[in-house]
C-alpha cells in the first residue's frame, strides 16, 4: 500500500482557470490572472477546490485542476483527478489493497497449512510479479482497484505473511525474536527503497514497472529456501523434515545429525499421548473465560492501534511540508534504531514495558504534533521531528506485539490468537485512508484519532502480564490462569515481573 504514496500522491493543486487552462495549457502558478480566479487560504496556499468568478462575484466548485509538478511529473491522482469531491477514489484504492491483504491472510493462510508454506509463497511471488507490472498499464480506475485488491492478496498476504511464517518455522526458538524483528526491519528498508526510486523517477508508469520488477528477486527463492520442517512433520513427511534439519546442522556446523529411527519413534510416542487429550478449539474460546477474554481484547486493541498509527503516519508523508520522498525515506529510516533498541532491551526490560511505554510515548508525540502551533517557535521542522519520534516509537511497539502475542496465548489457541490479532491490524489499516479524509473538517482530526487510540491501548497494555522467562501456557486452562494478578501495578513495570511464579526459560510452545 505504501507504494501508492509515490504512485498516486496528491500534489498541491488549484482549479484550472476557465477557458484559458485547457488542453494542457497552464498559466504561471502565481500569475495575476490565476490570482483573480483562485483565492488563497489563511496559509497562503491556493484554495484547491473553489474558484471565484469576478464577473458574477460568486464562488463555485471547479471540475478541472492544475497540479504543481515540483515533485511529481505524473500521478494516478492527476490522471483521474482524485481530489476534492473525488478524494474518496484514492481512499477506496488504498482500502481495496488492505482488504486484499485481509482476504489473502484468511484464504492463503489456510492453503499454506494444506499445501505448504513454500508453495504458497512461490505462487504468490509469481503473481506479485505479474500484477505489479500489469497494474502499470491500467488506465481505467475500477480495473486498477481490482488489481490493487489482487496485489494485496498475493503481495502482502501471500508473499510477506507466508514468508514471515516460513522464516519463523525455519529457525530455532532462541533466534525467533531476532529474526522476527529483522524481518520487519527489512520491510522498513523496502519503504526506503520506494522513496529512493520515487525521488529519481518521477513518472508513475516507469516507477510502477520498477516496483513490480523487484519481485524478480523472489523467483530464485524456490531453489534458495526449504519447506518448513515443522509443516512437513505435521503432514507425515518426517524423513523430508529430518533431511532439512540435517542440512541446517551441516551448514551451521553445530549440533549432531538426527538419529532418524530413534527420533521418529520418540516423537510418535509423544504425539500419541498428546492426541488422546487433544480437543479442537476456535476463536470463541478466546473469549469464554474472564482472564483470557480480557487479555485477548487487550491484545486485539494493541494490534489495531499499532497498525493504525503505523500506516496513518506512513500515508501522511505526502501532506507534510517538504520533499515527500525524503520525508518517506526518513520515516522508514527512524524504524531501524527502534528495532535495534527492541532487540537489545526486549529480554531485559520486558515485553510489557517496551510495548506500553513505546505506545504511550508514540501517542503523546502524535498528539503534540496535532496541536502545537505551526507559527512562532514551533515551526514545521519541529513538528516533523515530533512525528518522526512518534514513528520511531510505533515501529518499536508494532515489532513487539508479534512475539508478545505468541507468548500470551496458550498453545491450543496460539495460531488462532495471532490470526485474530492480525485481522484487527488489517482492519485498522483499511480504515486508515477513511480517517485521513476527515482532515476536510479539521486537519487535526486524523492525527488526534491515531494518537488517542494509541494512548488508550498503551495505557491498557500495562495491565497485561509479563512473559519474559515464563513458561508459555499450553492448555486452555493454562491460558486462563496465566498472568492472573500480574500487571504493571502489582509486579512492577520494568524487567521481569516479580510474581511468585517460578521463572524458567521459555519453551518452544
Amino acid at each position: 500500500m505504501l507504494t501508492l504514496v509515490t504512485i498516486a500522491p496528491t500534489p498541491e493543486h488549484r482549479c484550472a482557470v476557465p477557458d484559458v487552462e485547457v488542453n494542457g495549457t497552464e498559466l504561471a502558478w502565481n500569475s495575476s490572472e490565476v490570482l483573480s480566479w483562485i483565492h488563497r487560504d489563511e496559509g497562503g496556499k491556493y484554495q484547491s477546490c473553489l474558484m471565484f468568478d469576478s464577473y458574477t462575484n460568486k464562488t463555485s466548485k471547479c471540475n478541472s485542476w492544475v497540479y504543481d509538478h515540483t515533485y511529481y511529473t505524473t500521478s494516478r491522482t492527476m490522471d483521474w483527478n482524485m481530489v476534492c469531491d473525488r478524494r474518496w477514489m484514492l481512499a477506496v484504492a488504498q482500502m481495496m489493497y488492505m482488504f486484499g491483504v485481509f482476504t489473502g491472510a484468511v484464504t492463503l493462510g489456510t492453503l499454506a497449512d494444506k499445501v505448504g508454506r513454500k508453495t504458497i509463497f512461490y505462487i504468490s511471488a509469481v503473481m506479485q510479479l505479474v500484477l505489479g507490472i500489469l497494474v502499470a498499464f491500467v488506465s481505467e480506475y475500477y480495473t486498477f482497484i481490482v488489481l490493487e485488491f489482487m496485489y494485496g492478496v498475493f503481495g502482502s498476504a501471500g508473499s510477506y505473511i507466508t514468508g514471515f511464517v516460513l522464516t519463523m518455522e525455519l529457525v530455532g526458538p532462541t533466534k525467533r525474536t531476532f529474526c522476527g524483528i529483522i524481518f520487519q526491519a527489512v520491510f522498513a528498508m523496502g519503504i526506503m527503497l520506494v522513496a529512493v526510486w520515487g525521488y529519481f523517477i518521477r513518472d508513475r508508469f516507469y516507477l510502477q514497472l520498477i516496483y513490480g520488477a523487484h519481485s524478480l528477486l523472489l523467483i530464485g527463492h524456490w531453489w534458495l529456501i526449504d519447506e518448513s520442517p515443522r509443516w512437513l512433520w505435521a503432514q507425515g513427511r518426517k524423513l523430508e523434515s529430518i533431511d532439512i534439519v540435517d542440512k541446517a546442522v551441516k551448514i551451521n556446523r553445530k549440533g549432531n545429525l538426527v538419529d532418524r529411527k530413534e527420533f521418529i519413534a520418540n516423537q510418535d510416542i509423544k504425539a500419541s499421548a498428546k492426541s488422546s487429550e487433544e480437543t479442537s478449539y476456535g476463536i470463541l474460546d478466546l473469549f469464554r473465560t474472564r482472564n483470557l477474554r480480557t487479555k485477548s481484547l487487550n491484545v486485539c486493541l494493541s494490534w489495531f492501534a499499532n497498525s493504525l498509527g503505523y500506516y496513518g503516519l506512513s500515508l501522511s508523508t505526502g501532506k507534510m511540508s517538504g520533499d515527500p520522498f525524503i520525508l518517506l525515506f526518513i520515516m522508514a529510516l527512524v524504524e531501524m534504531p527502534s528495532y535495534t533498541i527492541v532487540i537489545l532491551l526486549l529480554d531485559k526490560a520486558g515485553r510489557r514495558f517496551i510495548l506500553s511505554s513505546f505506545m504511550i510515548m508514540g501517542g503523546t508525540a502524535l498528539m503534540c504534533a496535532a496541536y502545537v502551533p505551526e507559527e512562532g517557535f514551533f515551526l514545521s521542522p519541529y513538528i516533523l521531528y515530533i512525528v518522526f519520534f512518534g514513528k520511531f516509537c510505533i515501529a518499536g511497539s508494532f515489532a513487539v506485539i508479534y512475539n508478545y502475542s505468541a507468548e500470551l496465548f496458550p498453545t491450543v489457541l496460539r495460531n488462532t490468537g495471532l490470526g485474530v490479532g492480525s485481522m484487527c491490524a488489517r482492519l485498522s489499516a483499511a480504515l486508515t485512508p477513511l480517517i485521513g479524509l476527515m482532515d476536510s473538517f479539521d486537519k487535526r482530526i486524523p492525527m488526534t484519532i491515531f494518537a488517542s487510540i494509541t494512548l488508550i491501548s498503551g495505557a491498557l497494555g500495562t495491565l497485561l502480564p509479563e512473559t519474559v522467562d515464563k513458561t508459555m501456557p499450553q492448555s486452555l486452562e493454562d491460558g486462563e490462569q496465566f498472568g492472573i494478578g500480574d500487571s504493571c501495578f502489582t509486579t512492577g513495570c520494568f524487567g521481569r515481573s516479580k510474581s511468585k511464579e517460578k521463572h524458567i526459560k521459555l519453551d518452544d510452545g
